[in-house]
């Protein structure tokens, strides 16, 4: 679908409509992400669980996760 084909469609839409397929898309960006990246990844999460790194090594993290999947 085009973005001229996509532009049409949306003005079809009844008002009431829109908040919800706002709320769509951006679901749909948080699931599948934006194409508008570089594809480099993101390391917000690094050093994210400093605060308990004095009570389990990095290998017994990962072995809890295996227990919590």
């Amino acid at each position: 679908m085009t973005e001229k084909q996509l532009s049409k469609k949306l003005k079809e839409i009844p008002a009431y409509l829109v908040p919800e397929i706002i709320d769509y898309i951006d679901f749909l960006l948080k699931k599948h992400g934006s194409n508008k990246g570089n594809g480099d990844f993101d390391f917000k999460w690094e050093s994210g669980l400093t605060e308990i790194s004095d009570k389990f090594t990095s290998v017994e993290l990962q072995h809890k996760s295996m227990d919590w999947r």
